[in-house]
């Protein structure tokens, strides 16, 4: 990043412009390889299963491509499963069959549960006259959510090759795939609207007559940091070209900011450009751009981090980049996402294609402040001149940046692209956000919270003093970002309840993969996390001398922006304690567990590998509905089978008792459902360690 170039790490000024039409279809392609009856290469190679990943794009059609999945066989029982980034209400599955289609007898939806639901079944199936088939079948939306497809196929009844390029579902009836193939191209296929409100001036706590730029918001809106330049009260004085200021918001109905307040030191230096690239869901953390070497230098060719503890920011810890190269020496982007996952970043490397180039490095494991090699994003997000600014939303799959090789409005203009996989190299086509961003005028560096409510943005029109200054402008529902929760609350000490200083972890629970991690507020124990619509999570909070109560949340349904509260509980690692396993879950009023309990139980079973001297007793309960002698052998049956796995994965069932009490420790009224549910509980309690 240079002061010639401050393109904002937070553009999200799509949602100011997007069609209406985008919020009302939601389409997904799919984005996980889960099973396969067979293929012909592996990975991202040509006809392998994986190239029926994200959008289609094996054309023309009716022609054989390198670009879709081949089945290796020719028989009755080939099969391809796959799972998208998330859970929606269906009303239509496609199959893009792009070569010699007729194959596919049946196709299956997966809900969040592992269910399987028959919604296409041919029970003849053979050639058609067509060279190529999008099979498109319609459904009313059912009661579940829709998280994969299983597509079945009999290859041996249609001689030859068989392909296919494309799985995808989405919640509306109409056809979703000619837009996949014939995306309007250009500056133009973005039309542009108007804004909800007009341009509102945050006014002289925050603005200046001097240069005010690069907001930052953070996610629950409450802080704005942001850059002012070669002010008098500067670090450095009026010579100092930059320093890093915050504001917090006073009243969020009138929407009035507090005087802006200079970071101060270390973050601020006397001589040099100082940024805040990104931020934190929760402000604890901060990406900072430039190296802050010990001798109280600064070197422009790389990032910091810095956290905020009781005494106030730390000294910027540089963050160590395997084979980083920027042969670039003026410019450089950074941004971190917001799981702390992904570390992107825009610098011109021998293996680029041009100019600076977007590349992203991945943290080390077990190692502090340490990324891996950058990897390029490859041909749909870099050109032959320089790509730059990133900023990654919080659903970690929508990439903003800047391009000045795409053509469009001005000599660089802002473009997004949609992640379609998890190799990071396979975007979608990028589209120009249009005349309403990209202009000759300058209007920059939008930012906007969770809520999505709001736009925060850089202008040069009616600023205090004709400078540039920050402004906010509201947004209709129509073009607001997609739906997340804000979900905040504290650690405590189950016991004492006091709070701890933790690292809180969260976890998508129907496939068990870490999303994200954060710390606490060193101060008050506080977290906050954002989680994207359409998963069932899980989250927990990690101390030495601890074991985590862990917590849940389905947001998998969520239609509108909310905030929940949820304190996490830590209960210490003693003799006697006993522990509530929040998240697991049986199949109604029988014992069977469900998936979305495994990652609890590995961790369980994490504990007792680590510590083989440790034996437990775990309890199950229900609530006071129904027989009393049912629900006691209930809960027996579904301790028991929690114990059937801990044995099933290496852990001697003589370190595990169970004991079941049906209805008769109740923790809260059984009058209500909301109270009652939490008399359904499985705890383990530790007998020895």
């Amino acid at each position: 990043m240079s002061l010639s170039r401050l393109v904002s790490l937070g553009l999200l000024a799509f949602f100011l412009i997007a069609a209406p039409s985008l919020q009302a279809q939601r389409v997904q392609w799919a984005a996980r390889l889960v099973a396969v009856s067979s293929q012909t290469s592996e990975g991202k190679e040509p006809f392998s299963p994986q190239q029926v990943l994200s959008t289609p794009n094996a054309l023309p059609l009716g022609q054989l491509s390198n670009d879709a999945w081949s089945p290796r066989k020719e028989g009755p029982n080939e099969f391809i499963e796959v799972r998208f980034a998330r859970s929606i209400a269906a009303q239509q599955v496609t199959v893009v069959e792009n070569f010699n289609p007729g194959s596919i007898t049946k196709i299956e939806l997966v809900d969040t549960k592992g269910g399987h639901h028959e919604v296409y079944a041919n029970n003849n199936p053979g050639p058609l006259p067509e060279p190529f088939r999008t099979l498109e079948v319609r459904f009313p939306a059912a009661d579940y959510r829709t998280l994969g497809v299983v597509v079945h196929l009999n290859t041996a009844k249609v001689e030859g090759v068989n392909q296919i390029d494309a799985i995808g579902i989405a919640d509306v009836a109409s056809t979703m795939v000619k837009q996949a193939f014939d995306a309007p191209k250009g500056p133009d296929a973005v039309k542009s609207t108007q804004f909800d409100s007009a341009l509102v001036n945050l006014g002289p706590n925050v603005n200046t007559r001097y240069v005010d730029t690069h907001p930052v918001i953070s996610p629950d809106g409450r802080t704005l940091y942001f850059a002012r330049q070669s002010y008098p009260e500067n670090v450095g004085g009026s010579r100092d070209p930059q320093d890093v200021y915050y504001s917090t918001l006073i009243n969020g109905k009138n929407k009035t900011w507090s005087q802006a307040r200079n970071l101060g030191s270390p973050v601020n230096t006397p001589d040099d450009p100082n940024g805040l690239a990104s931020v934190s869901a929760n402000g604890q953390s901060a990406i900072l751009i430039n190296i802050y070497n010990r001798d109280g230098t600064i070197d422009p060719q790389g990032c910091s981090l810095s956290k905020r503890t009781r005494m106030g920011w730390t000294e910027p810890v540089k963050q160590n980049i395997k084979d980083f190269v920027n042969l670039d020496k003026e410019h450089v982007d950074f941004f971190l996402a917001t799981s702390g996952k992904a570390l992107l970043m825009a610098v011109e490397r021998p293996d680029g294609k041009g100019g600076q180039d977007l590349f992203v490095s991945f943290p080390v494991p077990d190692v502090a402040n340490t990324w891996s090699k950058p990897k390029n994003l490859g041909p749909n997000v870099n050109t032959v001149k320089s790509d730059f600014a990133p900023f990654l939303a919080a659903d970690e799959k929508t990439l903003y940046f800047a391009s000045e090789g795409r053509g469009g409005y001005g000599k660089s203009d802002i473009f997004y692209t949609k992640r379609l996989d998890d190799t990071w190299t396979n975007w979608s086509q990028p589209r120009n956000l249009g005349p309403v961003v990209n202009s000759p005028d300058f209007d920059a560096y939008y930012t906007i919270s969770a809520a999505g409510q709001d736009a925060y943005l850089v202008s040069s029109r009616n600023g205090i003093g004709n400078s540039k200054d920050i402004f906010r402008i509201s947004l209709a529902p129509a073009f607001q970002p997609e739906v997340v929760t804000l979900v905040t609350g504290r650690v405590l000490d189950q016991n004492t309840r006091k709070p701890v200083r933790a690292i809180i972890h969260y976890e998508n629970l129907l496939t068990g993969e870490e999303i994200g991690i954060t710390e606490t507020d060193p101060v008050d124990g506080s977290y906050t996390i954002v989680l994207p619509t359409g998963v069932q999570y899980g989250y927990r909070a990690e101390a030495k001398g601890y074991i985590a109560e862990n917590a849940n949340l389905d947001v998998s349904a969520k239609n509108k922006y909310s905030e929940q509260k949820q304190d996490l509980f830590l209960v210490p690692f003693t003799v006697g304690q006993t522990v509530k396993m929040n998240n697991i879950f049986f199949q109604q009023s029988k014992y069977y567990l469900t998936p979305n309990s495994y990652p609890e139980l590995v961790r369980l079973i994490r504990i007792m590998r680590d510590y083989p001297t440790v034996e437990i007793k775990i309890s199950g309960h229900t609530d006071n509905q129904g027989d009393p002698a049912l629900n006691l052998k209930l809960s027996k049956d579904r301790v028991n089978e929690v114990k059937k796995y801990l044995s099933s994965h290496g852990i001697n069932s003589s370190r595990i008792t169970t004991e079941g009490f049906g209805g008769t420790k109740p923790i809260a009224s059984n009058d209500r459902e909301e109270t009652r549910a939490k008399n359904r509980r499985v705890e383990f309690t530790i007998m020895k360690k």
